[in-house]
Parts: structure tokens; C-alpha cells; sequence
């Protein structure tokens, strides 16, 4: 039995709030995953396990994996988390089991999850939770919506820019970031701009050539750093690792063998729209 990690995007009723959905099986030896930020938040579901929420990450978490194990997994876009009762910015490199956030509702979740026995099931099940939920509680913060699509890398906006384009100080930007999205601004940004990096180096994109080298340089600056000097140095503190360590050696495609393109589609689709 060998490890697969297969993902899809989600529903289109959960497609502004949900990145992807994801389904990780384990082989035959314990394995070690890397969770990298992304901005948002995720659901991890292991079957037979107990549901847990992950809390925005500021920097990565090594997580050791049972062999034969079936993880299902929900990516949150930022800003669009699910209903919660505490503030985002009190769960920031958290691991929260969903029955103290959501009660008896989330433990029946945890039981239907593991009686389904199959991964794709119980993503299923884990997509029809969250719709009951969005439906009964949710609230977005539309200005903070509104606030991320200007933080993506393609938009190289300044912070202070930003909240004067959704009429707020940058104080009161930084309150409502915590709030919703758990992070300041100025940390979404910086994690918006390196997961802009590797949508591109998933997606085997070529370099702008607006300025710089082709390759990992030119593509280092089209999302955003001054140059691959930059790009290397905020990868060590997100990842741990090199670019090329991250990319398993191949700088200008992923090699890890995953197909990542439900969650990198999308995130690539504001770099297009702002080049069409």
C-alpha cells in the first residue's frame, strides 16, 4: 500500500468559503506530513479519529501519520472560516477537537465519518456538515473579503493602501484581520505571497520576464519577493526547507508526485484575470 494524497475542489454551495477538499491515505510505513500556512484555516477528519480544527499557521507543523491511516481534510479560504465561537486570532497554531467547538453535533459528524469507511464518503459527509453549518450561522466580513483579494500577491499593494481602499485605519484593519482571519495583514500577505509562489511552481507556470531571470528568480518576483535571495529566506521560515528541498529538487515544477491543482487553480485565477 503506498501513500496517496488526492484533492478536489469543493461543492460549488461551499466554493467562497472552501479552498479544497482533500483525502490523504497513509501506506504501509508511519510517514511525517508538513502543513504549510496557507491563511486559512482546515478540518481534519481522520476516520476512526477524532475531527480537529487547525488554526491559522504562522509557520509550519511537522504532524507524524499511523501507517493505513484515511485522513479527510477541508482548506478554509481566508476570511471565510467556518462559524466559530471564539475569535480566529485565539486559535493561531491551534489543534482544537471539533466537539468543543461545536458539541454533540460535531461527535455525531465524528461517527458518520467513521462509519462510511471511504475517504471520498466522508469528504461527502464532512461537505454536507459545513453547509448546515454556513447555512445556520454564518456571517461574512465582507469588508475583510474584500480586504484579502487586495493582499493576493498579484496585487503587490501596500497594507496602508489597502485600508484606505475598504474605509478603514490601519488599526482598525489589523483588529478585524485578527478577528476574522486570525492573522495582521502585513503576516496574510507575506503567507498569500509565498503560497502564490508555489501555485505558480505547481502549475509549472513561465516567468512574466518583466524583470529578473526566468525560472525560480522570475518567478520569485512575479509573485511578489524582490528576488530569489527573498524568496529563499522567507521559505526557510514558512517551510523549514529550500525551495528546491520543498519542490523535491525540481525548481520550476513540483515533484512530489501530488496533483495540487484544485487548490492552486483557483488561487492562480486573480493572476489571469489581472493580466487579461
Amino acid at each position: 500500500m503506498t501513500d496517496t494524497y488526492v484533492e478536489r475542489l469543493p461543492r460549488p454551495a461551499l466554493a467562497r468559503a472552501v479552498r479544497t477538499v482533500w483525502i490523504h491515505t497513509t501506506g504501509d510505513q508511519p510517514s511525517v506530513h508538513r502543513h504549510l500556512p496557507t491563511g486559512g484555516v482546515e478540518l481534519h477528519a481522520p476516520l476512526g479519529g477524532t475531527p480537529v480544527l487547525i488554526g491559522p499557521l504562522i509557520g509550519y507543523w511537522l504532524e507524524p501519520l499511523p501507517p493505513r491511516s484515511v485522513i479527510v481534510g477541508i482548506r478554509f479560504l481566508p476570511a471565510s472560516p467556518p462559524p466559530l465561537p471564539v475569535p480566529l486570532d485565539e486559535l493561531v497554531g491551534q489543534r482544537v477537537p471539533l466537539g468543543d467547538l461545536w458539541g454533540p453535533t460535531a461527535d455525531r459528524v465524528a461517527d458518520e465519518i467513521a462509519a462510511t469507511g471511504d475517504g471520498v464518503r466522508a469528504a461527502e459527509v464532512l461537505e454536507d456538515f459545513l453547509l448546515q453549518r454556513y447555512r445556520d450561522a454564518y456571517r461574512v466580513d465582507r469588508v475583510i473579503r474584500e480586504a484579502v483579494a487586495n493582499l493576493m500577491p498579484w496585487e503587490h499593494a501596500e497594507v496602508r493602501d489597502v485600508a484606505t481602499h475598504v474605509a478603514l485605519s490601519s488599526s482598525q484593519l489589523r483588529r478585524r484581520s485578527l478577528h476574522t482571519v486570525g492573522l495582521t495583514p502585513k503576516t496574510l500577505q507575506r503567507t498569500l505571497r509565498f503560497q502564490g509562489f508555489l501555485a505558480l511552481a505547481q502549475a509549472g507556470a513561465t516567468a512574466s520576464g518583466r524583470r529578473g531571470a526566468d525560472g525560480i528568480a522570475g518567478l520569485a518576483v512575479d509573485a511578489g519577493y524582490t528576488d530569489q535571495a527573498h524568496l529563499n529566506r522567507e521559505c526557510l521560515r514558512l517551510t523549514g526547507l529550500t525551495p528546491r528541498q520543498l519542490l523535491h529538487g525540481d525548481l520550476d515544477r513540483c515533484a512530489c508526485g501530488h496533483d495540487h491543482a484544485a487548490s492552486y487553480q483557483p488561487f492562480l485565477r486573480g493572476r489571469m484575470d489581472r493580466a487579461g
